[in-house]
């Protein structure tokens, strides 16, 4: 094992870090998207630092294969953008770049201080960036060059004992962001973690302040957990937690008042799971089936007219998942399916179910260029002129 050592503010040479090599850490490098490792060694060779970090990290060091891999850097966003013509900068407060290989977007964040707290925008150093990272298993840093592991804050210290420890103290780790709360509960349930009690205090106590959190922010929440394979587990912390009557208050007071519809939303949740597992790539209306289906089969006249049904549903529907706020084609789609495996059979106009297809695949587009770390606001496209060839990575 290594050390890295930096300056205190009295001069002093200090230690800050662990550094874990191949052997000790046990990364396969066979894991790591290559693009992502291009990035790396496209901003080291003009002189910058550049590091994956957080899931992706956490992910390899317990032997799972990334979704995603987030890389962090010094470089600011414009001078990333310079050196890299397939990527653009996303967000308006907490800039970011994202870099394109056909399909594939990699995030590309510049290390933040802590001059404005946990959630300011200042850029930093790297000693700084991982004082804003939430948990310890998610401020991990991997040098894929190098094939080392930057530890500041014990992460892997926590992820071999199974520990989900915070990095932000718990008197504010909440309070600057609220849907940490969940992110809590995801990580728990994700890589087997014991959730400390005085963590496990404070998530019951802070339970209220998801209150105020925008619909976006938590449709962006209950999309990750419904894609998480997951999902059943990941609600009934929640629910423990007591944080699911924000998320889904409608579910959480049907829950809690009805022991069989618990049982068959848990069960639908189950089959949310089931298609994850399968690896086909699934529409989102399709997963929401998870969510209302209990609900339709309870408010459904199955010897009704179709049309009436379902206009009556579907507004239930819609306000039954509040605040959640996923897009009407998408809904649409899971109330006709869910009247469908009752026995109505629901079909829309047919230029009303083209223009709903056309919403689709432009919404699926359109989502795979969306950042997290823009609150769940899509990012701006660009448009492209005729005749331009495709973006790609300087040389």
């Amino acid at each position: 094992m290594l050390t890295r050592y930096s300056s205190d503010s009295k001069g002093r040479t200090v230690r800050t870090a662990l550094v874990y090599t191949r052997e000790e850490h046990g990364i396969n490098k066979a894991h790591i998207d290559p693009e992502a490792i291009r990035i790396i060694h496209h901003l080291r060779y003009h002189g910058f630092d550049g590091y994956i970090v957080g899931g992706a990290v956490r992910d390899l060091v317990i032997g799972k294969t990334p979704k995603d891999f987030d890389i962090v850097t010094n470089a600011e966003p414009t001078k990333i953008k310079r050196l890299f013509r397939n990527s653009r900068i996303i967000g308006k407060r907490f800039r970011l770049v994202h870099i394109f290989f056909g399909p594939k977007i990699f995030e590309v964040s510049t290390f933040r201080s802590l001059a404005d707290g946990t959630i300011g925008n200042s850029f930093g150093t790297i000693d700084e960036d991982v004082q804003r990272r939430d948990f310890t298993l998610n401020a991990l840093y991997y040098d894929p060059l190098k094939e080392h592991v930057i530890d500041y804050v014990g992460g892997i210290k926590d992820l071999k004992s199974r520990k989900l420890q915070p990095v932000i103290p718990l008197k504010t780790i909440f309070k600057d962001d609220p849907v940490r709360m969940l992110r809590a509960v995801k990580y728990a349930v994700s890589t087997g973690c014991k959730i400390p009690f005085l963590l496990h205090r404070s998530l019951k106590k802070s339970a209220p302040l998801l209150q105020p959190v925008s619909p976006s922010r938590l449709t962006e929440e209950i999309i990750k957990i419904l894609n998480s394979g997951r999902s059943r587990q990941i609600v009934e912390e929640a629910l423990k937690y007591d944080l699911y009557m924000y998320l889904q208050p409608g579910a959480a007071s049907l829950i809690d008042e009805n022991r069989k519809f618990a049982a068959d939303y848990l069960k639908s949740l189950d089959e949310v799971d089931a298609l994850t597992a399968s690896g086909e790539e699934t529409r989102l209306g399709r997963k929401l089936v998870g969510l209302i289906r209990d609900l339709v089969n309870i408010i459904a006249d199955w010897k009704g007219n179709p049309s009436e049904v379902y206009n009556h549903v579907y507004h239930e529907c819609r306000r039954f998942v509040m605040p959640m706020n996923p897009p009407r084609v998408e809904l649409e789609y899971a109330v006709r399916l869910c009247l469908k495996e009752g026995g109505l059979n629901v079909r829309m106009p047919r230029n009303r179910e083209k223009r709903n297809e056309e919403q689709y695949a432009a919404q699926d587009a359109e989502a795979k260029l969306q950042s997290p770390g823009s609150n769940g606001r899509p990012a701006r496209r660009r448009r492209r002129r005729r005749g331009t060839p495709p973006i790609s990575a300087a040389n």
